[in-house]
């Protein structure tokens, strides 16, 4: 491990996001796949109220983003394939000095056909006068449906607008089809930009796990660490991708852990789920690690079988092998090492072949990574598992948690919990771990801890 990579004080340069012509590419792959006689239809993440007249920090939606690069609420993006005045269109909120003197500048239409690529913008407030006729001779639209209500209301409503006009000869729309069977299997292939921008969310996170790792000490609690993680996400341009999660002691066996309150105590491992999302783009890592330096013998045991099953899952991680191969791998070297220490009695065959491993073990050994932190694209192709591709990135992350209240289990093993989580871009002939450099075995983790306290 290099010292540079774990130094959270060293600044990252800060790096260019998606090229505009690069956005422009993806639109028009997706209209090739539409085909000519269908319109995609997409709006922006809408603003969420958190009480009153106080907003949640704003997100775009990922697709959205994907298409446009373009960070605004209150847009709709419209592909409207072969249309000779123009195929991409977009929609947007027009500029307003006294709102943008509250809520910062607007890029309005005026601005979007140069700084997006996009062939025209018009004023969102036009939207129900002009998509109508935009639907209308489109034999097939392409929609998120069921993810914005509000806005399935508004579309069922331009349709029908369409409708009425068929004794004068309108064509409605007559098939509706479900966008991401298109979108998701793009976005899941990343492109050489999308791994640079996935590379620096993962930087970011090893020197944020790193910072938190070196800053623990027994006594003080939970959120002290996420705000130690949190301010090196922020001081190198990234945020958190998800809700940070530091569990100590017990609280590691809780898998979605939130709370983050409670005091660190002498003898407790600690397990970090965090990531950065840097320009969209997140990374996911968990180590879990002794809050005093030193892993007892039980706490050593079960965090030598998380990481050995994470080397038997990143063996399986190359082109050409199933991903359900990554899990089956993990499970048999955990199921081994649940009956060695005894969490488990019978035999191997019968344990995988029953999932009792579920009982300390009971979610999938990783997800698929990008925009969204548990991203886009199926797992299985017609009813098999996928094959893994290059440009696919997803995270490795088995775990075992012995909750406190696990009855027929020694005393010693109970309130431990144990997860190893890294990101692995898959590559022409293996793969790349996007998060080295983060010490991962216990040796390492012992090692890196007393270089901190020297």
């Amino acid at each position: 491990m290099a010292d540079a990579v774990l130094d959270p004080g060293a600044r990252l340069r800060p790096l260019a996001g998606i090229p505009l012509a690069s956005h422009a590419r993806r639109r028009r792959q997706l209209m090739r796949m539409a085909g000519e006689d269908a319109i995609l239809v997409l709006p922006a993440a809408p603003e969420r109220v958190r009480s009153r007249d106080t907003h949640y920090p704003y997100r775009q939606d990922s697709d959205f983003h994907y298409l446009t690069g373009f960070g605004e609420p209150g847009a709709v993006l419209v592909l409207v394939p072969g249309r000779s005045h123009g195929e991409s269109l977009l929609f947007c909120r027009e500029r307003d000095p006294v709102r943008e003197a509250w809520d910062g500048p607007r890029l309005g239409p005026e601005g979007a056909v140069d700084a997006l690529g996009m062939d025209d913008a018009y004023p969102i407030d036009d939207v129900d006068e002009i998509l109508p006729g935009l639907l209308e001779g489109r034999t097939r639209v392409y929609y998120h449906f069921g993810r914005d209500t509000d806005f399935d209301l508004k579309l069922i409503g331009w349709l029908n607008r369409v409708r009425e006009q068929m004794r004068m000869g309108a064509q409605p729309p007559h098939e509706f089809l479900e966008l991401g069977h298109l979108l998701d299997e793009m976005r899941l292939f990343k492109t050489r930009e999308e791994l640079v921008l996935m590379r620096r969310a993962a930087a970011i996170s090893v020197r944020a796990h790193a910072a938190a790792m070196a800053a623990v000490e027994p006594g003080m609690h939970e959120h002290e660490l996420q705000a130690v993680l949190e301010y090196v996400f922020r001081r190198h341009g990234g945020e958190p991708a998800y809700e940070s999660i530091v569990g100590a002691g017990a609280n590691a066996c809780v898998l979605h852990y939130r709370a983050n309150s409670a005091r660190i105590d002498a003898g407790d491992m600690v397990l970090i789920d965090a990531g950065a999302e840097y320009m969209g783009y997140a990374a996911d890592i968990t180590r879990t690690f002794p809050a005093d330096g030193r892993f007892t013998p039980e706490q050593r045991a079960l965090h030598d079988v998380v990481c050995a099953a994470q080397r038997a899952a990143l063996e399986e991680a190359r082109p050409g092998v199933p991903f359900e191969n990554v899990h089956r791998a993990s499970v048999r070297v955990l199921g081994e090492g649940l009956l060695r220490l005894g969490l488990l009695k019978g035999d191997l065959r019968k344990v995988l072949a029953a999932e009792s491993y579920r009982t300390f073990s009971p979610h999938k050994t990783g997800h698929w990574l990008g925009l969204d932190v548990h991203d886009v694209g199926e797992y299985r192709v017609d009813g098999e598992s996928r094959l893994i591709e290059p440009g696919m990135v997803f995270t490795i992350e088995p775990g075992l948690y012995v909750p406190p209240d696990a009855s027929g289990v020694d005393a010693r093993w109970r309130g431990l919990g144990v997860r190893i989580e890294d990101d692995v871009a898959i590559t022409r002939d293996g793969h790349e771990v996007l998060t080295e450099g983060l010490a991962r075995s216990a040796d390492e983790i012992e090692d890196f801890l007393a270089a901190q306290r020297a």
